[in-house]
């Protein structure tokens, strides 16, 4: 059984916002390795597909996938990582019960 991410004693998950033309590009950052093995974000702009935006390194200690989302919109997310252990980001606008939740 996997701990909280913050227990890890690394920093939090993070958020990257910034506004793109009519979009809002959302930047989803954790540790390069913590934790270990493949992260990805899912969420309803993914159909929680866990192979749609895997985090990739980098090179400055993160890993980081960047997802394009409609702007003044609201969205569930969650992170899967390896022995199928899923957690939330602590960067997030708010919970809907089991999923982080992000507004654009």
């Amino acid at each position: 059984m996997h701990e909280p991410l913050t227990l890890y004693g690394w920093r939090s998950p993070v958020l990257e916002r910034r506004r793109v033309k009519d979009k809002a590009q959302v930047t989803f950052v954790l540790p390069e390795n913590t934790p270990e093995g493949p992260v990805s974000v899912v969420g309803d702009f993914t159909h929680w597909n866990p192979a749609a935006h895997p985090l990739e390194p980098r090179g400055d200690g993160t890993r980081a996938a960047e997802v394009s989302l409609p702007t003044n919109g609201s969205h569930s997310f969650r992170y899967p990582a390896a022995d199928d252990y899923w957690f939330n980001d602590e960067a997030t606008d708010h919970y809907d019960g089991t999923n982080s939740r992000i507004h654009t």
